[in-house]
């Protein structure tokens, strides 16, 4: 998938819009020289004020222009590069959210934020290619009109010089890749540490984790300053180049005048253009180290966006419950069965997975999404009652980033409640009662039950779990091994013929 091509395509009218204008701006900059050294040679040599009046008025134009072209440009151009930018981030935040998918925790970081923000940068980068042409070219026939060599010595040293510096973009794209890796490694492993910072404290392995990210972190430093040595060196020889051509110009330029060659004005439009090609002279030396930083970028995105799931799509159709259905589902082998029962085709099914999420606020903020309609009823059936009761704020308690303040068992409790008070017209959940006691467990299974299938209810509810008191209350239980359906009925019947099945649900 080459995402490069693919932001062009689908921002090509504001990216042709910016680029026409773009274009326009740096046209009329280079022609602002030029336009200065007729009015000398036309009006101030003359002594005519009228002729002086016109020429001074054009030049209020020409600024007019410019300003205009460029405001307008760079605000189409802005539009894109941010939808562009926020489409990545979407699409990227949609592979993670595959159940199939094992991304690294820093790499979404990164690629999400970094990396796309480096790719919609080629919006901005081809309109500034394009306009830096435009100025050269301009300023290449301007210095034609006063003399040929200098005309010449534009027109064939700057593709020597973009040849030349283009050599080291490979290098580049390299060295700003692996800077880019070894930096979502260092920021999955930080997030991994503060994740788990209360096991590793209680095990006394904080010494052995400080260590590892103390090697990560050098080895991403290194990496950064490898690659903006290479970037650095890159823009000093750019810019030393690019100062030399303009120098030379303006030097030749000078020894034209002081041998009656070209007239005041023309050195004044030679001295101009020398000065105003050091701009679009940088752009264009500057322009493989930008698209090689968004090529790299572009690569890491696409190798998440077209990364292959741990496992495809298993023979069979999905296994759902009925209207009305509460099913229970056994998997004895392989997890990646799961992806069995993931129907993303439906807009009305909720999945909540076994680790669940919280985020910094309240409980109440963390619980009540959309509809605050029974939430009574959802804090009893998933024993989150008990977690609100606990602080003297109750529902308003402040949550800390993660939940990390509270225990496993209540961040469970909380999320459940969050996924009941949704409800959705299919409820997936998965392991959810695996921090509970057995009496709570107990107390959240006939929870579920009570709630989501009193007699008439429509809804379905589907259990991933091996808890004798969640399948106990189930209507049907299905179980899975190595992808295929090899026994079902009620829990009571499986336990009582099928030996597997007791083996992994009774303990």
């Amino acid at each position: 998938m080459n995402i490069l091509w693919r932001a062009v395509a689908r921002n090509r009218w504001r990216l042709m819009a910016g680029c026409a204008l773009i274009a326009l701006h740096q046209g009329c900059e280079a022609t602002v020289p030029i336009l200065i050294g007729e009015t000398v040679d036309r009006a101030v040599a003359t002594g005519s004020l009228a002729r002086l009046a016109e020429w001074v008025g054009l030049l209020g134009l020409l600024f007019l222009l410019l300003t205009t072209a460029y405001r307008t440009g760079a605000r189409q151009l802005m539009r894109a590069l941010a939808d562009e930018s926020h489409a990545l981030r979407l699409e990227v935040a949609a592979k993670v959210l595959d159940p199939r998918a094992e991304v690294r925790t820093g790499d979404v970081l990164t690629i999400s934020a970094t990396d796309a923000d480096h790719a919609s940068y080629l919006l901005d980068y081809v309109p500034r290619i394009i306009g830096a042409l435009v100025a050269t070219a301009v300023s290449a026939v301007g210095l034609c009109l006063i003399s040929v060599p200098l005309g010449l010595v534009v027109l064939a040293g700057t593709p020597v010089v973009l040849i030349a510096l283009q050599r080291a973009a490979p290098l580049i794209t390299r060295r700003v890749a692996t800077r880019q890796e070894v930096a979502g490694r260092a920021s999955s492993l930080a997030t991994d540490l503060v994740t788990g910072l209360r096991p590793l404290r209680g095990i006394g392995a904080q010494e052995a984790a400080d260590a590892r990210y103390h090697s990560v972190s050098r080895e991403s430093l290194r990496a950064t300053l490898l690659a903006a040595g290479t970037q650095g060196g890159f823009q000093a020889a750019s810019t030393t180049v690019s100062t030399l051509l303009a120098c030379g110009i303006a030097i030749a330029a000078g020894w034209f005048a002081l041998t009656g060659r070209i007239s005041a004005g023309e050195l004044i439009t030679v001295i101009g253009l020398a000065a105003f090609l050091g701009e679009p002279f940088g752009t264009l030396s500057a322009a493989p180290s930008w698209v090689a930083t968004a090529r790299a970028s572009a690569d890491r995105i696409s190798e998440v966006l077209s990364a292959t799931p741990v496992a495809g799509d298993l023979s069979g159709p999905p296994v759902l419950p009925t209207s009305g259905e509460c099913l229970g589902v056994v998997v004895e082998t392989d997890p990646s069965e799961l992806l069995l029962l993931y129907d993303d085709g439906s807009p009305d099914t909720l999945v909540a997975p076994h680790h669940p999420e919280l985020f910094s606020g309240t409980i109440r903020e963390n619980i009540v999404l959309s509809r605050q309609i029974g939430l009574d009823e959802v804090l009893d059936a998933s024993a989150a009652d008990d977690v609100v009761d606990a602080h003297p704020d109750g529902l308003d308690h402040a949550i800390a980033e993660r939940g990390s303040a509270l225990s496993g068992g209540q961040r469970q409790r909380l999320a459940l409640a969050r996924a009941l008070l949704a409800m959705p017209r299919l409820l997936v959940l998965h392991d959810p009662t695996t921090a509970v006691d057995a009496v709570t467990e107990h107390a959240i299974a006939r929870g579920i039950r009570d709630l989501r299938h009193s007699p008439g209810s429509t809804l379905g509810t589907l259990i991933v779990t091996t808890s004798p008191a969640l399948l106990a209350v189930t209507d049907r239980v299905v179980v899975l091994r190595d992808g295929e359906i090899v026994a079902t009925g009620t829990h009571a019947s499986l336990v009582a013929v099928d030996p597997g099945y007791r083996a992994a649900v009774l303990r």
